[in-house]
């Protein structure tokens, strides 16, 4: 004998809250449609509702208007389940298939069509007519809700399509069960020094230091960021540690200083906006048909003229003070040599056989060289002599290796 399935399998499915949504519809329908005949349709004043044929067209126009909505979330949906499966894996159509907020969106369309289209035959145009007055109004609300449940389903669904997103959304799944399937959570580890566990995983996304400094100096003690910005932490792993008097230290308000987000954004962290150009260029790169050299200059373009702006710029060392001159809060910091490698080096692998990447990362290397500091000129030196091993390993011939190892900002000129 077959189990009947689970009432949470049930909810789950795609249909599931649209048809819910059409019952309500019917129901609201229904119960407006009994309060006009209560009230002998003129609850409502006509300069509202408007006269039958103004009503019948609005309420037309309202159905015809739901379907299409309707019918534009269910494509979207499909086109996000085929990205899915092109880009990420097929196995996870199964969780976006599940995603509320579409299924909601689909169902508060079908659910104001279905009362719009119940309300359409209450209307009567013979003699002087008959509009239900409520059940015309509520149609009008239905209307401007679709119209902010649009809105917010767009965003939310270019929010969804985010790799980030997928993945979170199925880690979060994946730990949700871990904790019910395990619910020890086992003996915790202890460290050398007292330290503040994340309350959740995810990345680094913004420090106030300021207000850091400030509970450290209320404490008179030390505080240390473990993660950098950028960084990922798991739930309950080390995020601050603390040097000297945990006495009085506000564990609450310290963790409430570190913004911990499911990705890395730009607001603190100038190596997410490297790490975005250096993707963009060695996906261009990359082995497929269409291998596209120009759009990696272009994002070699914009990473010459972030570290250009940087080279001769002092760099902090990632420890904050109080008024008074005392450290009090020590953060990770990245380097001129970190940015370097960052900047440069995928590039510099996945390009090496291009004429006119190795060229163009060339003629930005060169020119780093001649405007950085002596001391940041290392790093630069360095990456110069691996573009032109890179190069003469890539490429055959003689006249390639001369013509490659020309600087041109252009590329190939």
């Amino acid at each position: 004998m077959r189990r009947a399935p689970s009432f949470s399998r049930l909810s789950s499915a795609l249909w599931f809250v649209p048809s819910m949504c059409v019952i309500a519809g019917v129901c609201v329908s229904f119960g407006t449609i009994a309060i006009d005949k209560a009230f002998d349709y003129h609850l409502v004043p006509e300069w509202i509702s408007g006269g039958p044929d103004a009503a019948l067209q609005i309420l037309g126009t309202v159905a015809a208007s739901m379907v299409s909505l309707a019918a534009l979330v269910l494509t979207i949906t499909m086109v996000v389940v085929q990205l899915a499966m092109g880009q990420f894996s097929p196995r996870i159509v199964q969780r976006i298939l599940q995603d509320k907020p579409s299924q909601l969106a689909i169902g508060v369309f079908v659910g104001t069509f279905a009362h719009a289209m119940l309300t359409l035959r209450e209307v009567q145009t013979d003699g002087a007519g008959t509009v239900p007055g409520l059940a015309v109004l509520v149609a009008f609300v239905l209307v401007v809700i679709s119209i902010m449940v649009l809105v917010w389903y767009v965003n939310h669904i270019g929010r969804k399509l985010r790799v980030s997103a997928l993945i979170e959304l199925v880690g979060a799944d994946t730990r949700q069960l871990l904790d019910t399937l395990y619910p020890d959570a086992g003996q915790p580890r202890r460290c050398e020094r007292p330290t503040i566990g994340a309350p959740h995983s995810g990345v680094i996304t913004r420090v106030d230091h300021r207000a850091l400094v400030q509970i450290a100096e209320a404490d008179d003690c030390v505080l240390k960021l473990l993660p950098a910005v950028g960084e990922f932490v798991p739930a309950g792993a080390p995020l601050l540690e603390v040097q000297g008097s945990v006495q009085r230290l506000d564990a609450e308000a310290a963790i409430g200083c570190v913004e911990i987000g499911f990705e890395r954004t730009l607001d603190q962290d100038l190596a997410y906006g490297l790490r975005m150009l250096v993707d963009i260029a060695e996906r261009s790169l990359s082995d497929s048909p269409f291998l596209d050299p120009t759009t990696a200059v272009q994002a070699i373009d914009r990473l010459h003229d972030c570290l250009r702006q940087l080279a001769p710029r002092p760099f902090p060392d990632g420890r904050y003070r109080d008024d008074n001159g005392t450290e009090r809060l020590i953060t990770q910091a990245m380097t001129w040599d970190d940015y370097v490698h960052l900047a440069f080096d995928e590039i510099r692998m996945a390009g090496a056989g291009s004429p006119q990447i190795a060229r163009r990362m060339r003629a930005a290397l060169e020119d780093l060289l001649s405007i950085a500091p002596l001391d940041r000129k290392g790093p630069l030196q360095k990456q110069l002599d691996l573009l032109q091993s890179g190069v003469r390993a890539a490429m055959t011939e003689a006249s390639d290796h001369k013509r490659s190892l020309r600087g041109d900002s252009r590329g190939l000129g």
